[in-house]
Formats: C-alpha cells, sequence, structure tokens
C-alpha cells in the first residue's frame, strides 16, 4: 500500500538533505508507488544516449529520482520550507494549504 503524498506534480519544492541540499526546484513528475520524485535540476546524472534517427547520441545530463521525505514545500508568501495541511473551504471544495503562513497552495 502507497502512503498519501502531499506533494504534486508542478509545487516548488527545498532538498532538505543529500548531496542538493538547499536546492529549489518545481516537481517534474512524481513516482507514487515508489515514493519518489523528478524535481526539476536536482540529482543530475550523465546517461549514456545511442543515437537514434530523431536524436543525436552523447552524454545526456537528465534528473534522477529522489524520495520524498527528501524535499519539503516551499511558502508561496516567504520562499521558505513548510509544512502542508489540509483545510475545507466554504465551496466545500478541500485544499492544501502552507502551515506556516496559512497561505492556500492550491489553485
Amino acid at each position: 500500500m502507497t502512503a498519501k503524498l502531499k506533494i504534486k506534480k508542478g509545487d516548488r519544492v527545498i532538498v532538505t538533505t543529500g548531496k542538493d541540499k538547499g536546492k529549489i526546484g518545481e516537481v517534474l513528475k512524481i513516482l507514487t508507488k515508489k515514493g519518489r520524485a523528478f524535481v526539476q535540476n536536482v540529482n543530475m546524472i550523465k546517461s549514456h544516449q545511442r543515437p537514434t534517427q530523431a536524436t543525436g547520441g552523447g552524454i545526456v545530463e537528465k534528473e534522477a529520482a529522489i524520495h520524498i521525505s527528501n524535499l519539503a514545500h516551499i511558502d508561496p508568501k516567504d520562499d521558505k520550507p513548510t509544512r502542508i495541511g489540509y483545510k475545507t473551504l466554504e465551496g466545500g471544495r478541500k485544499v492544501r494549504f502552507a502551515k506556516r503562513s496559512g497561505e492556500v497552495i492550491d489553485k
């Protein structure tokens, strides 16, 4: 069974541990079953690519997956790490909010 993830595609996150600690990026893709995420310009690896008809070969740098526990949301108000909570709006819609400032993260 997979855990409930509070991070979604398109969120701005900061890396809290590891070689890329302190880097800020946008979540490109989530692997829910493995609990990992691809973050823009974080955990870069070099991959050897074979030439195809569409692209030339060579060494390509791309993002590798990073565990969700090593990521924290960025508060939209002051750009610092924050935890995430859930609340229900007047219309009955459930949204995520930053616990640091109370700002709603979902649009």
